[in-house]
């Protein structure tokens, strides 16, 4: 039985990782969350596989800081809005049905409201520790 969860972490793990990486391309798939969940099965299953994965580019660029720090630098959140509100728009352009646009507007709306004032910013974070 404890194999068979260890094989169902490994599985979840590496589709999450192939579904994040697909969303570092695709403005709807979401890569953070799915890299967040691949680390979560790795951690629990496999240390080379999360080693693996802590290694990797994707997981640096979109993960480790909030993994790390439960923060994200303010460069960086900057960095995911503007690219977001590109992708956003221009599927929102191209998108042919109106419930489509409004649930696109509605997603861009609450990353922003998590980002700006859920997520605490890393520079914030490491004054209140001085």
């Amino acid at each position: 039985m404890r194999q068979m969860k260890r094989y169902f972490l490994i599985s979840v793990g590496v589709l999450s990782f192939l579904l994040g990486s697909a969303g570092a391309i695709l403005p709807l798939l979401p890569t953070t969350p799915f890299l967040l969940l691949a680390g979560y099965c790795f951690a629990r299953s496999s240390n080379k596989f999360d080693v693996w994965l802590k290694r990797t580019k994707l997981y640096q660029i979109y993960a480790s800081d909030y993994v790390e720090t439960k923060s994200i630098p303010k460069y960086k959140k900057w960095k995911i809005l503007i690219s977001s509100y590109i992708l956003m728009g221009i599927s929102i352009l191209f998108a042919p049905l109106q419930p489509v646009k409004v649930m696109l507007i509605v997603l861009a709306l609450a990353i922003t409201i998590v980002l700006v004032f859920v997520v605490p910013n890393r520079e914030d974070q490491l004054e209140t520790k001085e």
